[in-house]
């Protein structure tokens, strides 16, 4: 990589903004406020130093450039130049001109023409590659207030990438979240962490470095790379228009229940009725919340703290899954068990207990008892060896005495 700083007067560069690129897919979005770029403005016609610009040469005739650090400021000296704002109202004078409130265009002509040949000094970048320009953008906005996911997303290598592409998939059309400040690139990456880990995990900023440096090299066309488009794509299917319910922290757990369901459930069942049932659970969960908080569910209470707090955390994420989970399988307790295997899942298990409260319904050698959860069996209504599904529906809570007897009656004479 060759470097080699040369003057560029400011009226000079706003003459070929066309061909300076302020945005190149590592930059962060423009996020400076008025009063900062009134400040800039101000520093510049007082004819005080600005840090150097880095920009990198990508084409010649003509030449074109992408800002590798510096967009903030060439932003604000364009936006000044095309009347954009003017100087703060309550600017001191520069050389006894009150300039207080002045837009470009009605500044004293010396002041102007100050303005126009002030001399930036640029960094040009040659001969340099990709790696390279993110590595030294890295280092420039060293100490700047970066977010974590501006700076993942200056990276090197095939994860970065990847994740970007996944901003672009339509679901995150739907979403209700904007992608301020790459919020799109942050619930990708997470989502991508869940599924190497095959489970819910620790999503946290520390965890996704880690996943950047650890897949520089990763192959979209791999299983976890197919499973991720493939989730997103069944939530895009279910949710095709702009919902604004589905915010960051329950498209996360959102996608862990779909993952979930499409390992151990029959999915058919479960794609047709997915949207309606997510804006059951969210009406449900609003109607909580307006509760005082002496009359909240405990549940829901406990989901509220999940939302609320450390939601990036493993066992936050999973409890938030569970608890989605097992609403789903309460509101629709036929689906079926992919595998069709005899024994019930926990989340089942769960739901059957929480339906029937924990009482016995056989009553065969008692009369409803009450259970615990470590001492109670999980009964086939209609018994899996004639015939009946592993599902909620066909399930109820036994106490041993009565599903032993029932057992008894059931063999041959």
């Amino acid at each position: 990589m060759k470097s080699s700083k040369k003057p560029w007067p400011l009226r000079s560069t706003h003459g070929i903004k066309d061909r300076i690129n302020t945005n190149p897919d590592f930059q962060r979005p423009a996020v400076w406020g008025k009063a900062q770029k009134q400040l800039l403005i101000d520093t510049i016609l007082r004819d005080y130093d600005i840090p150097k610009l880095y920009w990198r040469k990508i084409s010649s005739k003509p030449d074109k450039y992408d800002v590798v650090d510096g967009q903030q400021r060439l932003r604000a000296i364009w936006e000044f130049f095309d009347g954009g704002f003017p100087l703060p109202k309550n600017a001191e004078p520069i050389d006894g001109e009150d300039v207080a409130n002045l837009h470009y265009e009605d500044l004293p002509d010396d002041l102007r023409m100050r303005f126009d040949v002030y001399a930036l000094d640029v960094v040009v970048l040659e001969e340099s590659d990709e790696d390279e320009v993110r590595e030294m953008f890295l280092r420039l906005q060293n100490g700047t207030s970066l977010k974590a996911q501006e700076k993942r997303n200056a990276y090197p290598g095939k994860m970065r990438t990847f994740v970007r592409q996944l901003v672009s998939h339509p679901f995150f059309q739907s979403v209700g979240f904007t992608n301020s400040r790459f919020n799109h690139d942050l619930v990708a990456a997470q989502l991508v962490c869940l599924e190497l880990a095959g489970e819910p995990t620790n999503i946290k900023s520390a965890d996704l470095n880690r996943m950047y440096e650890d897949h520089a090299n990763f192959d979209p066309k791999s299983s976890e790379g197919k499973a991720v488009q493939r989730t997103m794509g069944i939530l895009a299917e279910a949710f095709p228009e702009k919902t604004p319910e589905l915010e960051r922290f329950n498209v996360i757990s959102l996608y862990c229940m779909a993952s979930e369901m499409q390992k151990q459930y029959a999915f058919d069942q479960v794609r047709p009725i997915l949207h309606d049932w997510f804006l059951g659970f969210e009406a449900d969960r609003r109607a909580q919340e307006e509760k005082p908080d002496d009359e909240i569910d405990a549940e829901w209470a406990s989901y509220k703290e999940k939302i609320s707090h450390s939601t990036d955390a493993a066992d936050s994420v999973r409890w938030r899954m569970d608890f989605m989970l097992r609403h789903f399988l309460e509101r629709y307790p036929a689906i079926q068990r992919k595998d069709n295997q005899r024994g019930f899942t926990h989340m089942q298990r769960l739901a059957v207990f929480r339906r029937d409260k924990g009482h016995c319904q056989l009553k065969i050698k008692c009369d409803g008892a009450k259970l615990t959860w470590d001492d109670w069996h999980c009964d086939h209504t209609v018994p899996w060896t004639a015939g009946g599904e592993t599902t909620v529906e066909n399930a109820r809570v036994a106490c041993s005495a009565c599903n032993l007897s029932k057992g008894a009656s059931l063999l041959p004479a």
